[in-house]
């Protein structure tokens, strides 16, 4: 299931609305948002189920979610002491609440030695219990930083990265999330970023109302389908300032248009050639090692061809992508099954209106 939209996380359900599921779906409903993330565990445990009288107080909040057609995520902080137990816990709620999606939060103890194998673990015992649900990863907003963490054992399980875009101290959210976004498409595998904005105060310091419009604005130039924020329980009470400031922002609910080389490599998995050359502008230039075509009939049929006979039966997998406005470079590998593997895809494209210009192709078969 795809994410759209503005979506708030809930840590203490008990403090947000009381827990009233018809109060949480009526303040999400009336704040725009898309989707709300419910903590439902910590490490092997269950997660906002009453102490005293073990009452869950997550299904009445996920049935009156849905029944106002927002989705109802559920978030995992995850130890990696015991990750098959964390893994199993995590697919029981998911799978007895119904939920639509799932996301790990993994930090500072994922930084251990040893907890790459930990996460191999955990995320190979959770997609064998959930293989259909939407996984998402919300850790470190700079990966660069945190080289300790297993970003490669979590996100190669992953649809979806929602790193947490926190600028505490700081008071420049756009320079943040553009680094973000820069650092995590050069981190293979990629994965669709959904950032996650902090609404809560540390230390003396606040995120301050034009501050959240400009994360949210930075949000848009990016094309980033989803955004969200922790959490609810200082939103609607001490913050509320900032929740009032986010409801009022339009972010799109909807599908946004893909950028050119996801649109492109869509078009090389299902093999339509003719598509992928309306991507071009009409006296465009395709080179690559062996060959250069120019105009759009030729660069179809360079790819049907590399399709058809060079490399048949492929599929295909971006694992970078960088650069803005008129420019692209992005790397890639594909396998054939009856030619082989390319592992060293390497292209850069220039745009023109939002077209094909020239396109720069660099690979190997082996």
């Amino acid at each position: 299931m795809s994410l759209y939209g503005k979506g708030f996380m809930i840590w203490q359900l008990a403090r947000c609305e009381n827990g009233n599921g018809v109060e949480v779906a009526r303040v999400a409903r009336a704040a725009g948002l898309s989707h709300v993330l419910i903590k439902i565990a910590d490490g092997p445990y269950t997660y906002n189920v009453d102490r005293t009288t073990r009452v869950d107080l997550v299904p009445p909040v996920v049935q009156e979610l849905k029944k106002n057609r927002i989705q109802a995520w559920g978030w995992h902080y995850v130890y990696g002491s015991n990750p098959v137990g964390e893994a199993q816990i995590a697919a029981q709620r998911v799978n007895e609440l119904g939920l639509d999606g799932y996301v790990i939060d993994a930090e500072v103890e994922y930084k251990q030695p040893g907890r790459e194998q930990a996460a191999k673990a955990f995320m190979a015992e959770l997609r064998k219990r959930i293989p259909n649900t939407p996984v998402a990863l919300c850790s470190y907003r700079f990966p660069v930083l945190h080289p300790q963490l297993p970003w490669k054992a979590f996100l190669d399980y992953c649809d979806y990265n929602m790193p947490q875009v926190y600028w505490q101290a700081a008071h420049n959210p756009a320079d943040q999330l553009r680094r973000c976004v820069n650092e995590f498409k050069n981190l293979a595998p990629y994965r669709p970023i959904m950032p996650t904005g902090p609404v809560y105060s540390a230390g003396g310091w606040v995120p301050t109302e034009s501050e959240m419009v400009e994360f949210l604005d930075a949000v848009r130039e990016h094309n980033l389908s989803s955004v969200n924020f922790f959490a609810w329980d200082y939103g609607r009470k001490g913050l509320i300032a900032l929740w009032n400031k986010i409801a009022a922002y339009p972010h799109p609910i909807g599908p946004q248009p893909a950028d050119i080389p996801e649109q492109y490599f869509s078009l090389l998995n299902a093999n339509k050639p003719a598509a992928i050359a309306n991507l071009y502008t009409d006296d465009a230039v395709h080179i690559t090692a062996s060959k250069t075509v120019q105009g759009k009939e030729a660069i179809q049929t360079w790819h049907k061809n590399f399709l058809t006979n060079s490399f048949p039966n492929a599929t295909f997998e971006i694992t970078s992508v960088s650069g803005t406005g008129s420019t692209r470079s992005f790397t890639w590998k594909g396998v054939s099954p009856s030619r082989g593997k390319i592992e060293n895809g390497n292209d850069t494209i220039g745009l023109i209106d939002g077209k094909i210009a020239y396109h720069y192709k660099y690979f190997k078969i082996t």
